[in-house]
């Protein structure tokens, strides 16, 4: 019997009203469909990405439920500059942030693993491409989850302690990843590995960070396989449906280091379930010998970082 399906709680939706969610590569695909939801349910949207996409963004404001609510503020995610600007525009205009989505992610273009990409000396050519897909996917994230907490810990608690919210946008990619496309697949496990390694911080500051890890999902990123998949009938994600998922792990105050496969009408939590099933896949003893490690680097007030080398 597969696990209880997580279900979209249109109480939870609602209580987007009068919230501000800030969300970068915002002005298409799964983006835009979270700041629709958004909107939709009253919360006040500011939508970040490319100066390239201003265009986009400024076509897809109109046509939000309050458009008057709603910014573009353009912002390159691995400039730190952009980034605070970003975050200082969106508290300058709406008051404060409440959620941010870590959307904005890229995927390689040709194979990063291909080796016959030589240059006239028959030498191997360096793999720029994956090292840019790696730097927006997990670089890019890490400052959006560091601008994050450092603007929403200063919000006074509005419900159980929690001044804010961070959903990081992963993928079944982080969890599974056979498909071959390497650098992509990379950066979505290193995606999960921010969801679990940030929690400590995301709790001292108040804030509740989880994660949607959407499947297959018909955007420009899965155009080239997106009529094989249709016609093999699988089971399909819509970014509406997405977003759906966006939000429900942004506002349920029950929701605290989750990250929620999200499959069309499928949609399992992956992060409690794995936890539950430790001791089936490395046995007692492992897991026991991590629960003792975990309490020592507790008492130590973390991992001791080991002294820069001179």
């Amino acid at each position: 019997m597969p696990p209880p399906n997580v279900e979209i709680d249109p109480a939870v939706l609602a209580s987007a009203a009068g919230q501000t969610v800030v969300i970068t590569g915002a002005a298409g695909g799964i983006g835009a469909a979270t700041a629709a939801l958004f909107s939709q349910h009253g919360a006040n949207v500011v939508i970040a990405d490319l100066s390239l996409a201003r265009a986009a963004a400024e076509k897809l404001i109109p046509t939000l439920a309050h458009p008057d609510r709603a910014i573009f503020v353009p912002a390159d995610i691995l400039s730190w500059a952009d980034m605070k600007n970003l975050f200082r525009t969106a508290v300058a205009t709406f008051g404060r942030v409440d959620v941010v989505v870590a959307n904005a992610g890229i995927m390689e273009t040709k194979p990063v693993l291909d080796l016959d990409a030589v240059d006239a000396d028959g030498e191997l050519l360096e793999s720029r491409e994956a090292f840019r897909v790696i730097d927006v996917n997990v670089k890019g994230t890490l400052n959006t989850i560091r601008m994050g907490l450092h603007t929403m810990r200063s919000n006074p608690a509005k419900h159980s302690g929690h001044g804010g919210s961070i959903v990081l946008l992963a993928s079944t990619s982080g969890y599974f990843g056979g498909t071959g496309v390497t650098a992509y697949i990379a950066s979505k496990h290193a995606i999960v590995g921010l969801l679990r390694s940030c929690q400590a911080t995301a709790a001292q500051c108040g804030v509740r960070l989880n994660a949607v890890a959407p499947f297959y999902t018909p955007t420009h990123i899965t155009a080239g396989y997106a009529d094989a998949w249709a016609a093999a009938g699988l089971e399909a994600n819509t970014p509406d449906d997405v977003a759906g998922v966006v939000l429900q792990q942004a506002l349920n105050l029950a929701a605290t280091g989750t990250c929620v496969l999200a499959c069309g009408l499928i949609r399992r939590e992956l992060e409690m379930t794995r936890a539950a099933l430790i001791g089936q896949w490395m046995g007692d003893d492992v897991t026991a010998l991590m629960g003792e490690a975990g309490k020592l680097f507790a008492k130590l007030g973390g991992y001791p970082l080991p002294k820069a080398r001179e």
